[in-house]
């Protein structure tokens, strides 16, 4: 088992651009006795030759972030698990902040985010998000999800399920317990807003949110954001 317990989770798929430095601010938490497993789910790239020597272990499952995520906690050997974006930057102190709130009430919990990018409505767009998160106590994978190993067991895993896995999974840790939220915040890439537009994107996401929990499958809404993007 890793020294702190903690093992980290990162999915890949094809991002050979971007992998290097991820696990490059990794390292210290590798260092310190954290687990880096990469989970790939069929990368054409560099990614596999890129991330080997960074990671504790890089392992292949079939695509699909669920998947990726359960094959990942599967194999890990701390008991608590954290699920990170390939464009996902952790806070300092990382490994700590984890566990400290984990070590509480509860059993399981997310950062705050801050999005990088060029369009200028990123800073309040992540606001919304992290507000939005503490009032609904449903997190987003991009603000980076935690729990302990029990929590994950408990909840059966991630939900095999092509869209809104993370909102799947919030509903069922909420069960268990609320969500630790961190103020502070991990750093993800604002791409998608820079690429499709801030409304665009967001009028999409409301969209596919408030479908699904009318109850339109996950499917039928992956069609569509394939369709969009």
């Amino acid at each position: 088992m890793a020294e702190t317990g903690l093992s980290l989770i990162v999915v890949t798929l094809n991002e050979a651009d971007i992998i290097d430095e991820t696990l490059g601010r990794l390292q210290g938490l590798r260092q310190a006795g954290s687990e880096l497993i990469i989970v790939d789910g069929g990368s054409q790239d560099d990614t596999l030759t890129r991330a080997t020597p960074l990671a504790s272990r890089v392992i292949q499952s079939p695509p699909g972030r669920a998947r990726q995520m359960n094959a990942g906690a599967d194999a890990a050997r701390g008991n608590h698990l954290v699920f990170l974006h390939a464009d996902t930057q952790l806070p300092p102190h990382a490994d700590w902040l984890v566990i400290n709130a984990l070590s509480r009430d509860h059993r399981w919990g997310r950062f705050d985010i801050r999005l990088q990018g060029r369009h200028p409505m990123l800073g309040v767009i992540a606001f919304a998000m992290n507000h939005r998160s503490r009032l609904t106590g449903i997190a987003s994978g991009d603000q980076t999800l935690f729990m302990t190993r029990e929590a994950f067991d408990t909840a059966d895993g991630f939900p095999d399920q092509p869209l809104m896995e993370d909102i799947e999974m919030s509903r069922r840790l909420k069960r268990l317990s609320a969500p630790a939220c961190l103020r502070e915040k991990v750093t993800s890439s604002g791409r998608r807003w820079d690429r499709d537009g801030a409304w665009t994107t967001i009028r999409l996401m409301w969209r596919l949110r408030f479908r699904y929990w009318r109850g339109e499958s996950p499917e039928t809404l992956a069609r569509e954001y394939r369709h969009v993007r």
